[in-house]
């Protein structure tokens, strides 16, 4: 059984409307022992129509403080963790070792939001790519990334761009990109860090969480055993979505445990 929600979203991120006490209220009615909120950080995010580049940035001193007073308040009924989700570039590690180091997050995502400096969120700025040709472009910058920055502990929903292609997963499989999948992979366990199993996937329709299963094999084949569990909620009833298949799909995959962080120090709990 899952009872913590490690990947959530309040109004510090510009993608959220809810107050952080609203996604408190949502874990405590799910049953959730504890949560984190993982706020937006995507430094240099690309200037379009819709946002500025400073659109998910936030203040952290006051991320810090509301945080801080509400993990007080809930003290005895939910544990409160501070989180941050950082946004990763090939040229950002700089930027994320220093945010990172300032402030005491207890977790940290390292997650890919930005393809060749454009959101693939909008599908169309890459009309000239396939499905396939995006994907492939998105898992090359992944690896770019993790050969210039160490700053995270978990990275995040590793196939999430398969959301935005034209066709979805029709073009996607494991085996379709197993040379760059297997990079990341390796990458990963070489550097000391984990993975995230996410359940927006579900909640996007494409019947898995990311990373598909396939992938969660092979990252448990490769000896991979970090690995995180959050439903990437921006609204209190997606706190802690679909958890129950969540724990179904890492058993399939051969997990027996789940891991927290408190601190950056991974807590392995069992399923």
């Amino acid at each position: 059984m899952i009872t913590s929600d490690c990947h959530m979203h309040t109004s510090f991120s510009t993608d959220s409307s809810a107050p952080p006490e609203t996604m408190l209220e949502g874990a405590l009615e799910r049953g959730l022992r504890s949560v984190c909120i993982t706020d937006h950080m995507d430094m240099d995010y690309p200037l379009n129509e819709d946002m500025g580049k400073d659109a998910f940035l936030f203040d952290t001193d006051a991320y810090f403080q509301t945080l801080t007073e509400l993990r007080e308040k809930y003290a005895g009924r939910l544990d409160v963790r501070i989180g941050i989700e950082l946004g990763l570039q090939p040229h950002l590690g700089g930027f994320c070792r220093e945010i990172t180091e300032k402030y005491p997050f207890d977790f940290v995502i390292g997650s890919l939001h930005v393809v060749d400096g454009k959101d693939p969120y909008y599908r169309d700025l890459f009309s000239d790519l396939t499905d396939r040709e995006l994907y492939q472009k998105t898992f090359e910058e992944m690896y770019a990334c993790l050969m210039a920055a160490d700053a995270f502990d978990v990275l995040g929903h590793i196939d999430y761009i398969v959301r935005y292609g034209t066709y979805q997963a029709e073009e996607y499989s494991y085996e379709a990109f197993a040379s760059c999948l297997d990079a990341i992979l390796k990458r990963v366990i070489q550097m000391g860090k984990g993975i995230e199993l996410n359940t927006a996937g579900l909640k996007y329709g494409l019947g898995f969480c990311h990373p598909h299963p396939e992938v969660l094999r092979r990252y448990r084949e490769l000896g991979g055993e970090i690995i995180t569990v959050g439903a990437d909620g921006h609204r209190p009833e997606h706190v802690a979505y679909e958890f129950a298949r969540g724990a179904e799909v890492l058993r399939e995959c051969g997990f027996r445990y789940y891991t927290e962080f408190s601190g950056r120090k991974p807590v392995f709990q069992k399923l």
